[in-house]
């Protein structure tokens, strides 16, 4: 969704109205899941799409209206029965899509939405809470407040301090969980609100050390599943770009010092596929300094013992050891270098779902 918020906020800088229409509630099955976005332009143009078919014409008819009255909507829309019959829909669900006109009226909202894409480009996560129920919207505003961990808020929630202070308390939690809710809640006078809360992240870096046959399997896998990836080999017919075009950046580095010169972090995976047993335990000695989130090393079970007995031996200890993915990826019975990347990236997205 960069694409759908740069050119938000390009349209704001520049004082044209637009209409940002969110899924805010699925119930069942839907072309597209909560948190979907697509951005409708006063010229009936629009970027992203919100699924196509009849959700997306009767929300592109439907924001026609919010751009005459300034004023947000919401649209609801049955996705079974005889809503769809007469169209190539096989949704059997409802949704709920929430409508609101974009404008300089609300610098703050520019503000945020700059912020989110900052973070998309340079890495974290935030919340973005905004407030659907009816009778909290104006004229042009709607109340939404930009969340950062250690950065102060941006927007506000008129009338729910309670809420707002509630929602940066446990900021922690509700960060950790990847997907989009509907979240009920009393305003400071005891009143019923609605509000929809987004948790915003960039997409996960994923460094794999190698460039490999298998590198060149899981690369193009784990970029279309919506991980950054960045190459590094030490050989330059092997850190060539023009081989990993789905690769973000591609690196020439030797393995010692390696990690010295990427910017790994707790949000960061990193799958080991050198050449050798004795680049993967340069690396992974390097690796187990870091706090990133997966690391993963290919091998069989002797090479890993083999590593483990020289690493402990070294002064890492068991519990170290344990956060290593070694054999990496699921065990599928996988043999090829494709169907190895695709057990790996497998656990990738495994890790990143918390189910692992």
């Amino acid at each position: 969704m960069k694409e759908v918020y740069e050119k938000a906020v390009e349209l704001m800088g520049r004082s044209e109205f637009s209409v940002l229409a969110t899924i805010i509630r699925l119930t069942g099955s839907g072309p597209r899941g909560a948190g979907t976005k697509f951005l409708i332009l006063q010229d009936g143009s629009y970027v992203g799409t919100i699924g196509g078919g009849l959700l997306e014409a009767r929300v592109l008819e439907t924001a026609k209206k919010v751009l005459a009255t300034r004023a947000p909507m919401r649209l609801s829309l049955n996705l079974m029965g005889k809503d769809v019959a007469e169209t190539d829909m096989i949704c059997g669900g409802e949704a709920d899509i929430f409508l609101e006109p974009l404008s300089t009226a609300n610098p703050e909202q520019v503000q945020g939405f700059r912020k989110i894409l900052d973070l998309q480009k340079r890495g974290g996560a935030g919340l973005v809470v905004t407030v659907v129920t009816t009778n909290r919207w104006q004229r042009d505003l709607v109340p939404r407040l930009f969340l950062v961990p250690g950065a102060e808020p941006v927007g506000s929630l008129p009338g729910m301090k309670g809420v707002a202070e509630e929602i940066a308390k446990n900021m922690p939690l509700l960060l950790k969980q990847r997907e989009p809710r509907m979240v009920v809640s009393k305003d400071d006078l005891g009143g019923s609100v609605e509000l929809f809360v987004e948790p915003v992240r960039s997409d996960p870096v994923l460094y794999i050390f190698g460039g490999g046959h298998v590198s060149a399997q899981i690369i193009p896998l784990a970029a279309r599943v919506g991980f950054k990836v960045e190459v590094i080999d030490d050989r330059p017919e092997f850190a060539d770009a023009r081989k990993f075009p789905e690769a973000v950046k591609v690196y020439q580095y030797p393995f010692e010092g390696v990690l010295g010169k990427i910017p790994v972090d707790e949000s960061s995976y990193l799958v080991i596929v050198t050449r050798g047993h004795i680049h993967d335990k340069t690396v992974l000695e390097q690796c187990l300094r870091t706090k990133a989130k997966y690391i993963g090393m290919i091998g069989s079970r002797r090479k890993k013992a083999m590593i483990y007995e020289r690493l402990l031996e070294e002064g890492f200890t068991t519990s170290d050891l344990d956060r290593v993915h070694a054999p990496i990826g699921l065990d599928i019975g996988a043999e090829t270098p494709e169907e190895i990347a695709v057990s790996i990236v497998a656990e990738l997205i495994e890790v990143r779902a918390g189910k692992d």
